[in-house]
């Protein structure tokens, strides 16, 4: 048998009967948002037309109530709302329990070392 070390990835996701709230997604997208000012530079970062992550935000927003994101003054431009700033720190430390303890768990069950996986330096080929 040989040597096998496993790589966790979990899709972890809050919806409603109105549709989606957050995923990993669209906290990425709200982390680009706020890294570079633009929402279109973020969504092509991402790898999606302007359309799609506008109509991801304004999903999001509509199910929540409230903004996300507000224009950073005259010119085009984008930045985190306070709930903005607040939903993307919220979810990553919720992701990043549930992933502690979906890897804990994971390591006492299987037979082989589990690892969470690593966004910026991934160990495990996508499945996309």
């Amino acid at each position: 048998m040989h040597t096998i070390k496993a790589v966790q990835r979990l899709h972890l996701w809050l919806e409603t009967g109105d549709g989606m709230l957050l995923g990993l997604g669209r906290i990425q997208l709200l982390e680009l948002v706020e890294e570079l000012g633009s929402l279109n530079k973020a969504a092509s970062a991402m790898g999606m037309s302007y359309r799609a992550a506008w109509g991801r935000m304004k999903q999001t927003e509509t199910v929540i109530g409230e903004p996300l994101v507000e224009r950073s003054g005259p010119k085009k431009g984008f930045r985190l709302t306070p709930l903005g700033h607040d939903l993307v720190q919220l979810f990553r430390v919720w992701h990043k329990d549930v992933e502690a303890f979906a890897v804990a768990r994971a390591k006492e069950l299987f037979p082989w070392p589990t690892e969470p996986y690593n966004e910026e330096h991934p160990k495990a080929p996508s499945s996309s």
